[in-house]
This record gives C-alpha cells, structure tokens and sequence, in this order.
C-alpha cells in the first residue's frame, strides 16, 4: 500500500481539490452512487451533491461499494437539484447536464469555462437529467458513442467526464 502512494483520509482532507462539484440528479442505484463517490475520490473532486432521492452515503449499500471514499469526499444532500444549481450559480460555477440533448457540446470539443469553477449533472439512470435541470444549466456536455448502444452507465459516463475535465 506504501508504494501506491495513497494518502490517509486527513491528508485527502487537507489537499487542493479540482474546483469541481458533481451532483446526482435523483438516481436510483445505491452502487452507482457508491462507485462515483470513489470516482470522485480518486479525482480530488470537490464535493459531491446528493439531490432527490438519490441515496446518501449513509446507505449501507452506497457506502460498502465506496470503499471509504464516503469518508474522503464531502457532500451536501439537497431535496431539489433546482436548489443546488441555484446555490452553485450564486457561488461562481457553470453548471453543466452530462447528456444526450439537441445542442449539447461533444465532451472532446468541451472547453473549460474561464473561472475554472464547473458543477456537472449525472442524471436518473432511465430518464436522464430532469428538464426542470437542463433549463437551469449553462449547456450541456455529451459523450460521444459510436456503437450501437447510444447509453453508459451513470457511474462509467461518471469516470470519463470526470477524467477529461480534471485532465483538461
């Protein structure tokens, strides 16, 4: 373990996290949730935004799949995402859906905004990201996919949006 060089839960407490929040618009799967949290985590996001009825990492099967990262990442429970985007704006970020809609930009042309301050949206793993959401957005970011499945699994669509804007 000492050669992976992991740091100890303070530490990730007290290091400079990526000025990015990630909120999980009413999602259904406890392990989805889990395994963001430890994607989020490995990433040095900043906070998590549980909203809906997405369950919190007090759940039991949200925090066995997060493998301690419950204990790392912070978060903030929200009853309506419409609160937490409005709270975001009023903090300086760009909000922006992950989803497949009509004028969304491909996630490999995505720019980040100039203040660098960006909350992202992952959505309800059958319907998406709520319209009442989209509206509040700043834009919204698509994975490009090429084959003939057209979907991800929240928490893979999760790693990859995350990966790109950290590695930006």
């Amino acid at each position: 373990m000492d050669e992976l060089n992991r740091k100890t839960v303070e530490e990730f407490k007290q290091a400079e996290k990526n000025k990015i929040i990630v909120l999980l618009d009413n999602i259904r799967s406890a392990y989805n949730v889990g395994s963001i949290f430890r994607t989020a985590d490995a990433f040095l996001i900043e906070c998590i935004f549980i909203c809906g009825y997405s369950p919190p990492p007090t759940h039991r099967s949200v925090h066995k799949t997060a493998l301690g990262a419950v204990d790392t990442v912070d978060w903030m429970q929200f009853e309506k995402i419409t609160d937490a985007i409005h709270q975001l704006k009023e903090n300086g970020y760009a909000v922006y859906a992950i989803e497949q809609a009509e004028g969304s930009t491909g996630l490999e042309k995505f720019q980040l905004p100039g203040n660098k301050k960006i909350a992202v949206i992952f959505g309800n793993e059958v319907t998406g990201v709520q319209n009442e959401a989209m509206d509040s957005c700043n834009g919204c970011i698509e994975i490009p996919q090429h084959g003939m499945k057209h979907s991800l699994n929240v928490s893979v669509a999760a790693g990859i949006v995350l990966w790109k804007l950290v590695n930006h």
